[in-house]
């Protein structure tokens, strides 16, 4: 379960009218901050960001499932299931799985949210990326930076 003042970010984000990733970001923050503060592992920074986006999801932020060819089809199913469970009203999740969850994620190291490891995602997403699209996010982030 997401923070109370992680769900009041997002809250005020979303009615600022930023984006649905705008707001999915407080939750992955949220979770990076947990795999720093040793709460919990994880395997690499692209699974605590996982894990911040479908806590998101479920938590009710308009976030769509990765497009075909962008991601597994588990990850897509996973993230439509998150998306249909932040619509609708919230069945408790069962503890055994729970527990499993969490053990397993205690298992796991620290490292995926060093500095280090978050640069090296970025990079590689970044590269992904087509210059023009890069050349447009920097110039959109540029406008709309506070003064």
């Amino acid at each position: 379960m997401p923070e109370k003042e992680t769900l009041e970010r997002a809250a005020e984000d979303k009615a600022e009218g930023k984006s649905p990733s705008t707001q999915a970001g407080e939750f992955v923050r949220e979770e990076i901050e947990h795999v720093r503060e040793g709460k919990h592992g994880a395997r690499s920074a692209k699974q605590a960001i996982a894990i911040g986006l479908s806590k998101a999801r479920r938590a009710g932020v308009d976030l769509p499932s990765p497009k075909k060819g962008t991601a597994s089809k588990r990850t897509r199913k996973q993230a439509t299931s998150d998306l249909r469970k932040g619509k609708s009203p919230s069945k408790k999740k069962s503890a055994k799985r729970s527990r499993a969850t969490s053990q397993a994620l205690k298992r796991e190291g620290h490292t995926a949210a060093s500095k280090t490891a978050l640069s090296r995602q970025a990079r590689s997403a970044a590269a992904k990326r087509s210059a023009a699209s890069r050349s447009r996010a920097a110039k959109k982030a540029a406008a709309t930076r506070k003064k």
